[in-house]
């Protein structure tokens, strides 16, 4: 029999399994009678086996059986068969009469032996809650007997009063070949697989001597207060180890540790994270109890919308220091992560020698709401900028009005239903056919208006002639917008809401990375509806935020 895959193969469709959480999310679409998952554990108890060191833990808080009935498109199945392929191991004759309500997948390391003149080799282990571990003895000893057969080399030791197999195959690739270890044992209630028995040595040795395990970490302890009671999926990270991992380098951190939950709502899946700090850090941004008053302004048929109150103070939030870690982390600088994510961004700053920071966000100290206006024929995308006033705003108006000056364009007021309207006009001179006269040809660059305590910003003079007449009917006065924005907790810092089926043409053709996401998630993205995400919580040193997923059949 040809070798089988390695096991990081079978810890990545581990993984997948788990993960398996969020397309399984569809299951109200397929059947009058919803489904009953076992009620979710409140933590898992696998944590005690993984150091706190680790980069990263994923556990699944119900037992995965309960999801094959969830299961209409056969994702459950082909995940079962790629863990189990080359092998005699039937999931629902050998597995499935004694797994327990927790599965748990851990990187204990981003190398084993900590050597990395001999190569870098992360440690991988998976845990398994077995409510019988007679019959997981027997389940092991037949996955090992199979490997054998296969060709394994079988080697079982006792490590501690406790009965340790591990093997080692070796895989043939193209022009080299490189060990396959697969070891187990099984401790307790849980049966313990990883990539090299020195992983199931150390989680041995991480139970027996709890000050070093993640249950004994001070901030494992403040991340599991924060688990939502009725989360069937969970994972918690450590910062400064992922970078580690993924060869990135955290630069005076901010946040040192994460964790993310899923809990399944009644049109969608919420999943929430909690980042803990370094330092004291505060919440400077003003949390709200409702959405801003700036949403008149946004047309209902905006594809994206993005709220919330003083823009001046972003660099200094909690969300605008996390941004910062994770940019200088993964691109270099906050800047660099501009030019690589959001293009257009980039161009327009660079076109128009504009820096948002200085000279829009300074002068935004009250709530503001940013609109997307994809159309159907993918033609110009239109966007409507919403402010409220203060201060600040006739001196940023000024300059504004001066670096369009500097770009050749004109300041011009425009009567428009009854209110005088600016434009920023550019005039382009042309020829006639016969080149006896020259006609000058006007472009609209940009509009504003003032309307009761706002001033609005649009791209032309039909998206503000709209919005003046009340031709469309404001976003906010849309239902499916306030149940999406009724699944997030209150108060928060404002939302960002993505109407999926408006603006994915619009973001695909802004940022590849997202429609490589899409395929990656292709079952998911299929019964996508909309996306809503927002920061919220007022605790120092913590910063939480959720993404909502509406989803519909």
């Amino acid at each position: 029999m040809n070798s089988q895959r390695s096991y990081s193969g079978f810890f990545v469709a581990g993984i997948v399994a788990v993960l398996l959480l969020i397309i399984t999310g569809f299951y109200w679409f397929f059947g009058k009678i919803p489904v009953k998952l076992s009620t979710p554990i409140t933590q898992p108890g696998g944590a005690v086996f993984v150091s706190k060191a680790a980069p990263i833990m994923v556990s699944l808080l119900v037992n995965p059986t309960g999801l094959q009935s969830l299961d209409q498109q056969g994702e459950f199945a082909q995940i079962k068969n790629s863990l189990f392929a080359q092998t005699k191991i039937n999931f629902t004759k050998d597995i499935q009469p004694w797994l327990g309500n927790e599965v748990t997948l851990a990187v204990t390391s981003d190398d084993i032996d900590h050597i990395a003149n001999n190569g870098i080799q992360p440690g991988y282990l998976m845990l398994l809650a077995t409510n019988n571990p007679s019959k997981s003895k027997e389940f092991v000893e037949l996955l090992f007997s199979q490997r054998a057969l296969a060709g394994a080399n079988l080697e079982v030791q006792k490590y501690k009063g406790i009965k340790l197999l591990y093997d080692t195959q070796t895989v043939e690739k193209s022009v080299s070949s490189h060990p396959n270890n697969l070891a187990s044992a099984v401790v307790g209630n849980f049966v313990l697989f990883a990539n090299h028995p020195k992983v199931v040595r150390e989680a041995i040795n991480n139970v027996q001597a709890p000050n070093v395990n993640l249950k004994s970490y001070l901030d494992y302890q403040k991340a599991i207060k924060e688990l939502p009671k009725n989360a069937l999926a969970m994972a918690f990270l450590n910062l400064d180890k992922v970078a580690q991992w993924q060869g990135l380098d955290l630069i005076d951190p901010t946040y040192q540790s994460q964790i993310t939950s899923l809990v399944l709502k009644p049109q969608g899946l919420l999943a929430e994270s909690t980042f803990f700090s370094t330092s004291s850090v505060e919440n400077v941004s003003k949390l709200q109890d409702k959405p801003v008053q700036a949403l008149q302004y946004i047309p209902e048929s905006a594809g994206v919308a993005i709220t919330g109150n003083n823009l001046a103070n972003l660099t200094n939030s909690n969300l605008g220091k996390l941004w910062q870690q994770g940019t200088t982390a993964i691109y270099g600088s906050p800047q660099e992560a501009i030019n690589r994510l959001f293009k257009p961004i980039d161009k327009l700053q660079t076109k128009w020698n504009l820096n948002l920071g200085a000279d829009i966000f300074d002068w935004v100290t009250g709530e503001y709401a940013l609109a997307i206006l994809p159309n159907s024929e993918n033609t110009q995308t239109s966007w409507v900028f919403v402010v409220e006033k203060s201060p600040n705003l006739g001196s940023g108006l000024n300059n504004l009005d001066r670096i369009a000056n500097d770009n050749s364009l004109n300041a011009s007021s425009i009567f428009l239903n009854n209110q005088t309207v600016t434009a920023w006009t550019e005039l382009i001179a042309q020829n006639n056919d016969d080149k006896t006269a020259v006609n000058v040809e006007t472009k609209v660059k940009g509009v504003r208006a003032s309307i009761d305590n706002y001033a609005i910003f649009a791209s032309d003079l039909e998206v503000i002639k709209n919005i003046l007449t009340d031709l469309e009917k404001p976003l906010r006065e849309n239902q499916e917008f306030q149940n999406d924005l009724a699944a997030i907790p209150q108060p928060n810092q404002g939302y960002v809401y993505i109407d999926w089926e408006k603006s994915q043409d619009f973001l695909e053709s802004q940022q590849p990375l997202v429609k490589f996401v899409k395929l990656l998630g292709k079952p998911l993205f299929n019964h996508l509806r909309s996306l809503t995400m927002s920061s919220y919580g007022e605790e120092t040193g913590m910063l939480k935020g959720g993404m909502f997923l509406h989803l519909e059949k």
